[in-house]
């Protein structure tokens, strides 16, 4: 992973000693909310409905066991003992004292984490394959390219005071694991025939109000203009979106607006005109850029399939627990001998994505044991141990079902996106967590999820869409109505390289109905489904809406009927 040279440690340092006397100066009453409200969301910091919330950065996901220790240490001092894993591969903490921000963000320096531009009208933290570097349908490993990208905007001056948030996705490989059309900007790494690198560059993605997904811009750029053409990007964006609403401002409504063509045109031309000037020729990526950066994501020292090996078909079949484990939580890893392991944070009872401090040192201890001493969050709100052993596994199974991280239900109906919803979000209409936790209970048992198999439920308490409740095969909107919660279902949606939108089914649901309408959509599709194999969004496509409305308004259908 990416470690800070002097330049910088000195220049995070000095946004914390910055960011210290802004503190101070709000809370002796020289400055006012206006004044330092754009200065706090520049450093990740949020007023909630209760308190600050802090979003700390994580950069592609990645972890390692000091950070994960820092963070122990951190939801100890400075919370409530547990911090929380969002779908932009973040961690906010939700109970932090303003006055004590800035020895947080200090204390978090010395671990290489920040909170720079996680929130505000700026670019924020770039997502990318939770499996990059180990995917056997990876082709190329996008983090030195989405290092080289946030190198170059992050603190830029030209980009700091956007129309609006901006986002970036990264994948290179087959499957698109990162959501990546979901946001502002999709960048796809390519191999063509000839073994040249490039970027499949997708634009004007969203989720939020009006999602939108991002549309293909340019099928090839070349991997030296990565920067070049982010650039246009950029600077398209800057110029044409739209500041007077906020409602209105994000990239994807310039792209609807204009259409695709005119949209692609305003872009190629200033591709076109970077690449022409003497600041192009700064921008260019030389090869010598990129391999500096390879050489910080280097695969570990992995051992022989001799030594690293296990039978591991042998040990399940022994343990009916630890084989469920296998089956829901175990993927293939390139390299023989390894396996790529799940770590669920979606346990009976529990917050989806939250990490206890406990569970933080517990997982750091793991990491160092059995992963190369790091850890990655997913956009799912999961964790990823990346490099274990097949030897290991039984041992990296105990030591997380210790602690509760071992729930065998990855891709399953009790694997729900969630956001914090009106339990803490000062925009939230509605709470999400509650309504997560009443599907949940729903289909505690295994046997019953295994039947259910593959689906996808996402739930976001307001329009804003941090659970991606627009690409969920079922997703769940809190809205307000007259002071009372309410919820809106679509149907459809997913964020994958079947990526689409989700279709509102019909009126929304009360609170003391979501659940029970969830479990019919649930129920009646194991009597729809063609046999066994085909799963929740593959019925949904073949029978298109008209049998799932029917499930969830089931009264409506029977006084129709009558």
């Amino acid at each position: 992973m990416y470690r800070y040279d002097e330049t910088d440690r000195a220049l995070v340092m000095q946004r914390v000693e910055q960011f210290r006397d802004q503190t101070r100066r709000y809370l002796a009453g020289e400055l006012s909310e206006d004044e330092f409200r754009h200065l706090r969301l520049r450093n990740g910091l949020y007023q909630q409905r209760f308190a600050p919330m802090l979003r700390i950065s994580v950069p592609y996901g990645l972890l390692e066991s000091a950070q994960l220790r820092k963070m122990a240490h951190i939801v100890r001092k400075y919370d409530k003992g547990y911090g929380h894993f969002t779908t932009r591969q973040n961690i906010q903490l939700n109970w932090p004292k303003l006055e004590q921000v800035p020895d947080l963000l200090g204390e978090l320096v010395e671990v290489q984490l920040h909170g720079i531009q996680a929130c505000g009208n700026d670019t924020r933290n770039i997502t990318a394959d939770y499996l990059a570097g180990v995917a056997p349908d990876e082709h190329t490993d996008p983090r030195p390219y989405c290092e080289l990208l946030r190198q170059y905007i992050t603190l830029n001056p030209e980009f700091y005071w956007l129309p609006r948030k901006f986002k970036f996705g990264f994948t290179g490989a087959a499957v698109d694991r990162a959501a990546t059309r979901t946001n502002d900007v999709a960048v796809h790494l390519v191999r063509r025939v000839d073994g040249a690198i490039g970027y499949r560059f997708f634009v004007g993605g969203g989720l939020g109000r009006q999602p939108l997904l991002a549309q293909e811009m340019n099928p090839f750029v070349p991997e030296s203009d990565l920067l070049r053409y982010a650039c246009a990007v950029l600077r398209t964006f800057n110029r044409f979106g739209r500041r007077d609403n906020i409602h209105k401002a994000r990239i994807k409504i310039v792209l609807r607006e204009w259409g695709i063509e005119r949209f692609r045109a305003a872009i190629e031309e200033e591709y076109a005109k970077i690449k022409a000037s003497v600041e192009g020729d700064e921008l260019l990526l030389l090869p010598e850029d990129i391999e500096r950066m390879r050489g910080y994501f280097t695969a570990p020292d992995y051992q022989p399939v001799s030594e690293a090996g296990a039978d591991v078909v042998a040990l399940a079949a022994r343990d009916a627990g630890f084989a469920a484990w296998i089956k829901r939580n175990v993927r293939a890893h390139k390299a023989p001998g390894y396996r790529v392991v799940f770590v669920s944070l979606k346990a009976p009872d529990h917050v989806p994505g939250d990490c206890t401090a406990e569970q933080f040192e517990a997982l750091a201890d793991i990491c160092d044991a059995y992963s190369f001493g790091q850890l990655r969050s997913t956009y799912d709100q999961n964790l990823i141990l990346a490099d274990v052993a097949e030897r290991d596994l039984q041992e990296v199974w105990r030591r997380l079902a210790a602690v509760e991280l071992a729930t065998p239900n990855i891709g399953l109906v009790t694997d729900i996106v969630s956001c914090p919803g009106l339990d803490f979000c000062g925009l939230a209409n509605a709470g999400s967590i509650g309504v997560a936790q009443d599907i949940y209970r729903r289909f505690d048992t295994l046997d019953a999820q295994y039947e259910i198999g593959a689906i996808r439920i996402t739930i976001s308490g307001c329009m804003n869409g941090c659970g991606h409740h627009s690409v969920g095969h079922i997703g769940i909107l809190g809205v307000d109505k007259h002071g009372e919660e309410w919820y809106q279902v679509t149907l459809g949606g997913s964020p994958g390289n079947d990526a689409a939108i989700g279709e509102r089914i019909g009126r929304a649901l009360a609170r003391d109905e979501i659940a029970d309408g969830v479990e019919r959509l649930i129920r009646g599709y194991l009597e729809l489904r063609c046999d066994e194999d085909e799963t929740f969004i593959e019925c949904y496509r073949r029978l298109g809406m008209a049998p799932f409305k029917a499930l969830l308004y089931v009264n409506e259908s029977e006084a129709a009927a009558a």
